[in-house]
């Protein structure tokens, strides 16, 4: 019963330079764009602090304003630049990306 109080799940779509989240219980989404590009030639994610601080503010937006604030569970999902295949190493920044941006559990 508490479980479905308390759910805060999120799905977040990582784009070139942009967020987009959708959160699964409430069926609203949110799309934000950076104002300075996280995006590098190479990795989608390539200035790992400033795709962490829009990550923040994009799920701070989507919180629910209740009494209570539930971290949320976040389902992260590379939409570009995943040719081959994740590495272990994209894999554990997108972890950490959503940990850090204030998730209580991450799926890529």
């Amino acid at each position: 019963m508490f479980s479905k109080v308390f759910a805060n799940t999120l799905y977040a779509q990582i784009r070139p330079n942009a967020f987009r989240l959708r959160h699964i219980e409430d069926k609203t989404d949110q799309e934000i764009s950076a104002t300075r590009p996280f995006t590098t030639t190479r990795l989608l994610v390539g200035r790992f602090q400033e795709a962490e601080s829009l990550l923040k503010q994009a799920m701070s937006r989507m919180g629910s304003g209740g009494l209570f604030k539930v971290s949320p569970v976040v389902v992260i999902h590379p939409m570009e630049m995943v040719e081959g295949g994740l590495s272990e190493v994209e894999e554990r920044a997108y972890k950490e990306l959503a940990k850090g941006a204030g998730a209580r559990r991450v799926f890529v």
